[in-house]
């Protein structure tokens, strides 16, 4: 499966007037590289970063996007480079011939033949994002976030000028009050991606700017951004978090911050019982010390118990993928279809797809269906409505597919989601339960 390799292009820094090599990309197939799709909704394909000075953005340059799955074939002309209509004719069916030589020839082709033509990049992703059931109603109120973010960071600059002079900058404290019921999960999840990348992209008077609009709203509205899971935690954080916990909930603990409890920070505990000992707090050292011993000990059973069912599902997936009938396979083995296993197909999916192995990844996609399957057939009705909801490709789909089962929806129904919640949170699973949490408020709604 050929795919078409981004080209060198010579670009010159309008800040600094350094000259340097960046790749563009002219043809996106997120067919064959889902990871280019990605990095065009995130901003990052075709994006110039000066080696000098650290300036950099959007390159304005042709591209196509195909998606077959979704039939979809864009192009994008922009309207800044008065590209000839022979020109943009030329480029268009350049890369037509090249997609559609390349595909079986069983699979429809005439979506090909009419792209649709888009003259910015917004426009262009706006059309890839609607395709993926993303509403103009949720694109116009991102934007409206974008705006407000925008608006934030300038009244911050404002504020700083008149500090400057000697004088009270009161512009964003007004303009935080004034939006205040604005603040939830959503604003600070896109204040955080962009302020991530203004870090990627190596911005750092941005990134300084944002990082402090985000620390004066939380200080203003009491947003978490670590229990919400938009920043690491701190270690002294975690550290306490541990310290806290009861014996009896101290797994759920670790299970939540597994991912940051590494020899760093055992490092840090250490140092902070050494600081204890020095200050001659010796009640506080046997503490720490006490609670450490016993956090390195579950945190080793713990690994072992996950590397054990990581092992058992490589096995079970080892033994579905050579045995003759897939799907009776794994009703045999459907007490062994759990998250590992489902965890265990995807990330061999995922490097199926980066070896381009088109064969394996449509024979693992497709046990990873029938797995699915199995697991229901054993599901009751609410149980799988309530997988369904999970599995929905957004949150709209999620909400139509509800109101379409509003028979199914008793305050039973809502208990029983608000369980799972409870138990994906003490299990450190935060986004997963508040997904649960926003199912069970949807859900909660249709009773009355």
């Amino acid at each position: 499966m050929p795919v078409l390799p981004p080209q060198p292009a010579s670009v010159q820094c309008p800040n600094c007037r350094t000259t340097f090599t960046t790749p563009i990309y002219s043809l996106i197939d997120a067919g064959k590289q889902p990871e280019l799709k990605n990095a065009l909704l995130s901003g990052q394909i075709n994006v110039a970063v000066c080696p000098g000075c650290g300036a950099g953005g959007m390159l304005a340059t042709p591209l196509i996007y195909h998606d077959p799955a979704k039939q979809l074939f864009l192009a994008l002309l922009p309207q800044e480079l008065n590209i000839k209509p022979e020109e943009a004719e030329r480029f268009i069916g350049d890369l037509t011939r090249f997609v559609m030589a390349d595909l079986p020839n069983d699979v429809p082709k005439g979506y090909l033949l009419t792209p649709r033509r888009f003259i910015s990049l917004q426009s262009l992703v706006d059309a890839v994002l609607e395709a993926e059931g993303v509403s103009k109603e949720m694109l116009a109120a991102q934007r409206k976030r974008v705006e407000l973010i925008g608006r934030l960071a300038e009244a911050l600059e404002q504020d700083r000028q008149q500090q400057a002079q000697g004088e009270p900058g009161k512009a964003f404290q007004e303009l935080a009050e004034q939006h205040k019921q604005d603040f939830d999960y959503e604003f600070f999840l896109m204040l955080t991606a962009l302020l991530e990348a203004s870090t990627r992209e190596q911005q750092q008077e941005s990134a300084d700017l944002l990082s402090e609009v985000r620390q004066r709203l939380m200080e203003l509205t009491g947003f978490d951004a670590a229990a919400a899971g938009l920043e690491e935690p701190d270690e002294e954080r975690i550290l306490q978090n541990l310290l806290d916990a009861p014996s009896d909930q101290l797994r759920e603990v670790i299970a939540e911050y597994r991912p940051y409890i590494d020899y760093g920070f055992f490092q840090f505990w250490s140092e902070q019982i050494e600081a204890a000992e020095r200050a001659g707090d010796t009640q506080r050292a046997r503490k720490l010390s006490d609670r450490r011993k016993e956090v390195v000990e579950l945190t080793e059973r713990m690994d072992k118990e996950a590397q054990t069912l990581f092992e058992e599902a490589g096995a079970v997936l080892r033994e579905v993928l050579f045995a003759p009938d897939p799907q009776a396979a794994l009703r045999e083995r459907r007490e062994k279809i759990n998250e590992a296993f489902m965890l265990v197909v995807d990330a061999n999916i995922a490097a199926a797809q980066r070896a381009n192995r088109a064969e394996d990844v449509q024979r693992l996609q497709e046990i990873q269906r029938l797995a699915v399957e199995v697991v229901q057939e054993a599901m009751s009705p609410e149980e799988r409505l309530i997988n369904q909801l999970l599995t929905a490709e957004s949150p709209q789909e999620s909400t139509k597919l509800l109101r379409a089962n509003a028979a199914k929806v008793t305050p039973d129904f809502v208990k029983k989601v608000n369980e799972l919640a409870e138990q994906m949170e003490k299990g450190g699973r935060k986004e997963l339960a508040e997904r649960l949490r926003q199912i069970g408020r949807e859900a909660a709604s249709l009773l009355f």
